[in-house]
């Protein structure tokens, strides 16, 4: 079963999301047949490189909300993030777009550590108050996830990869999408937001239980003529020769 997973590196929802997903899939009796892939989206292309001013000041100019209303939004994401067990500080966040980090994530896909770059990603920005715009900052997690600082720098200062980015962006459109996190199991499920980790672990047993059914398009031995399928499907089919129980046809 496969799951793919947008979500912005600067969403305080989507690291929330993320560790509730964890959980129901930790807990699923199939994880080791689970493939998770993570795919880039921007809630705010619009951010600037780097923002002079706190998260609550650009929130504040940029959605015209009176910053007390700003700071209560924190507060209440603050508190649902310390029941997952992460410590937010949003006086600590350094604004920045992005961008750039998506298009690192997508070369530590190539390197087989992307889930490892998003994690460390997250709670840099959001726990630790480091810039995810700079490219030092995003080849110092490269090092530590095991790719060449050096060589990131170098990537980073070409558009490579800008492609891949842009390409999630518009499938996440695509696929109806207006916020994230948005899970997407199998191509048959979409999963919006942050939910509580019984939704995903139902999610997870209601697509593997589907998974498992066998669809049949023609012949069911009965000696009929119409073979409908799993899903309650109505064509047509003559039966071929069988053997069954009681003998063959």
């Amino acid at each position: 079963m496969k799951i793919e997973i947008w979500s912005d590196i600067a969403c305080p929802w989507c690291f929330i999301g993320k560790r509730r997903f964890e959980t129901a899939l930790d807990g699923f009796a199939h994880r080791d047949d689970v493939e998770v892939e993570w795919r880039s989206y921007q809630l705010d292309p619009s951010l600037p490189d780097h923002y002079a001013g706190t998260e609550t000041e650009y929130l504040s100019q940029a959605k015209g909300l009176p910053a007390d209303q700003v700071r209560q939004m924190f507060d209440h994401v603050t508190a649902q993030a310390a029941g997952e067990g992460l410590d937010y500080d949003f006086d600590s966040i350094v604004v920045a777009n992005s961008f750039t980090a998506h298009r690192f994530l997508h070369l530590a896909k190539t390197r087989g550590v992307m889930s490892q770059a998003k994690e460390e990603l997250l709670s840099g920005h959001f726990e630790k108050g480091r810039n995810i715009g700079d490219v030092d900052y995003l080849a110092e997690v490269a090092q530590s996830v095991g790719i060449d600082a050096d060589e990131t720098r170098r990537i980073l200062a070409t558009d490579e990869y800008t492609a891949e980015v842009k390409a999630d962006i518009a499938e996440a459109q695509a696929l109806g999408a207006n916020g994230v996190p948005f899970f997407v199991i199998d191509r048959k499920y979409g999963i919006s937001g942050a939910q509580p980790p019984e939704v995903f672990s139902q999610a997870l047993a209601t697509a593997w239980g589907e998974s498992q059914k066998l669809t049949v398009l023609a012949g069911g031995g009965s000696g009929s003529e119409t073979a409908t399928s799993g899903k309650g499907g109505g064509e047509t089919f003559h039966d071929g020769a069988v053997c069954g129980s009681e003998g063959c046809d």
